[in-house]
């Protein structure tokens, strides 16, 4: 059992609420999963400043500025680093493979949690209350957040296990459930060049996304191959720059609500968490129908 959040604002003047709301439906979704937690926020300006791109990093050894200084200089160019509990955001204005290649070949052992030029997405093992607080979440900006509770069932309770999944550019998954076929899976990405950071059968689900999409494949056809290819039970929220998309199994026995308004589209496990979100006494709300892509996108994205 595991909770998963995740809103996607529409209305412009709610940017600065992202962090405040993301706070509230995340922490609505403690009892669901206590051990670990991760967030991902889109758009934040301290965090992913515009004109930039970002890396999260995870088990670090070394100090704030010691990070700065050695990712820097294996980059070749100024770094800026933010420490935000057991994440570290690196920042710098240079082309996004790069900061993730220097990133790696500074810190081999670490985790590139995830990447983007939109995209800050941070994990840690503990009460999802604690480390949103730590995280000052509630302070985050931004117009798309995503957020898991975690109960752990099947690997180590780790900030690297935690979710959200953030395998490609400024993309991440989440997930409730679990994948029976993820080790044939698995094979076959390796097979196809594909790299992994762990064992975590949600891993495998979000290496599959991010390859089809990697490859030309849209949102909507990348988790319709996903339902055909994948057994199990499960309910996914996946994310990019420009959208934010849910997806259930055949079976649908994972709890899911949809919220939806004209100032943003919500979901969580429970409508619980989707309480206390402005106007939701208007939204319309379901369940997502078994193995139906719901798919909103951005309007407009920034250059």
């Amino acid at each position: 059992m595991c909770g998963i959040v995740g809103l996607h604002l529409r209305n412009p003047e709610l940017y600065p609420r992202l962090g405040e709301l993301l706070t509230g439906m995340l922490c609505e979704m403690e009892d669901r999963g206590s051990d670990s937690a991760g967030v991902s926020v889109y758009g934040d300006p301290r965090w992913s400043p515009a004109g930039t791109c970002s890396v999260s990093l995870l088990e670090v050894a070394d100090d704030l500025a010691a990070v700065e200084t050695r990712v820097s200089e294996v980059l070749g160019s100024p770094v800026t680093a933010t420490r935000l509990d057991r994440t570290y955001v690196l920042t710098a204005t240079v082309e996004l493979d790069e900061l993730v290649h220097a990133s790696r070949a500074a810190y081999p052992d670490a985790l590139v949690a995830g990447f983007g030029h939109d995209l800050t997405v941070l994990k840690g093992v503990g009460s999802p209350r604690d480390l949103a607080e730590s995280w000052g979440l509630a302070q985050a900006q931004g117009w798309q957040g995503v957020g898991h509770t975690r109960m752990a069932t099947e690997s180590a309770v780790t900030p690297s296990g935690a979710h959200p999944y953030a395998v490609g550019p400024d993309q991440c998954l989440v997930h409730n459930g679990s994948f029976s076929n993820h080790a044939t899976i698995r094979r076959d990405l390796v097979r196809d060049g594909v790299v992994f950071d762990s064992e975590n059968d949600t891993e495998v689900g979000a290496r599959f996304v991010a390859h089809r999409l990697s490859g030309g494949a849209g949102v909507d056809e990348a988790l319709t191959d996903l339902t055909t290819t994948f057994d199990g039970f499960y309910t996914l929220l996946v994310s990019n720059r420009d959208s934010f998309a849910v997806v259930r199994d055949a079976i649908a026995c994972k709890p899911a609500i949809i919220a939806e308004t004209d100032d943003w589209v919500a979901m969580a496990s429970e409508f619980r968490a989707l309480a206390h979100l402005p106007g939701v006494e208007k939204a319309k709300l379901w369940e997502p129908e078994p193995e139906v892509v719901y798919h909103w996108a951005r309007q407009e994205v920034p250059a």
